[in-house]
């Protein structure tokens, strides 16, 4: 009797299953968030690969230019796209974090060769073989990339620049060597542990320039703690009256998921100071 009842039940809600039917297929097409461009740098000698976000009224407003915010690890299987996604919402005219900005997402091709400068520690050299070529492709950025965006693109004047882990050490030394590349710096998780930490002992190019840094990292072990700190710790030493400079420990991250809240967070405090 039992069987029969189940048998039964199986079979009336198949015949409601196949009753049902599915909605119709209008249309479907590839949904994009920017452009995908290639270009070719004679100062690096390679093609290097640029994502591009692109605000909303950016095709709508002819006239109207836009800040840029330069990306390092851009790739698109890195960190383009959720960073991307944090300034389309934070220049949501409700949310009013940001202004509306152009992302670059500079793709890698080697980044442990791009972002160091030359170590003369040996566990560095190697750990890191195609290291220490992070003044040509400061040239690069310099030189080429920020030219061809202010040519092919609706650019205004304020330049921030984003780096995490290497790229972080990166952003740390333009902004010690060449801090006139860059309106605002922010900085995560910086790997200042690189060349037994002489980074941190050189002198910061003066500049004149309005500035605003933004520092931050997680629960990432005792020499990155404190590497960024004493980062921090210098900038604001030397701060001058046109600099803001802002610290964050991200107690409940670590090296792998402290970027994300840590750039939402420096939206907020850079750009707000910004404004007020």
């Amino acid at each position: 009797m039992k069987q029969s009842i189940f048998i039964l039940a199986l079979v009336f809600f198949t015949g409601v299953s196949f009753g049902q039917s599915l909605p119709k297929k209008i249309s479907e097409q590839d949904f994009s968030i920017g452009k995908s461009v290639e270009i070719e740098s004679a100062v690096l000698d390679e093609t290097r690969n640029l994502n591009i976000y692109l605000p909303l009224s950016y095709s709508k407003d002819s006239l109207k230019t836009y800040p840029v915010i330069y990306l390092l690890d851009g790739s698109k299987d890195e960190d383009f796209i959720h960073i991307s996604g944090i300034v389309q919402f934070g220049s949501f005219s409700w949310i009013n974090m940001i202004p509306e900005s152009i992302v670059v997402g500079i793709g890698n091709v080697d980044r442990k060769r791009d972002f160091t400068s030359p170590s003369q520690n040996k566990l560095d050299q190697k750990e890191l073989p195609t290291s220490g070529k992070s003044e040509n492709f400061i040239t690069f950025l310099e030189k080429e990339l920020q030219a061809f965006m202010d040519a092919n693109y609706r650019t205004a004047g304020t330049k921030t620049l984003i780096g995490q882990s290497l790229g972080g050490l990166l952003a740390t030394e333009i902004l010690f060597k060449k801090p006139e590349l860059f309106d605002n710096y922010i900085i995560v998780s910086p790997s200042l542990w690189w060349n037994d930490e002489k980074l941190l002992n050189e002198e910061l190019t003066p500049y004149t320039s309005k500035k605003s840094i933004y520092i931050a990292g997680g629960k990432e072990g005792e020499v990155m703690q404190r590497t960024a700190k004493e980062l921090f710790d210098k900038l604001k030493a030397n701060k001058t009256e046109n600099t803001s400079v802002f610290y964050e420990f991200l107690e409940d991250k670590t090296h792998g998921d402290a970027l994300h809240i840590a750039v939402y967070n420096a939206f907020e405090k850079i750009f707000r100071t910004q404004t007020d």
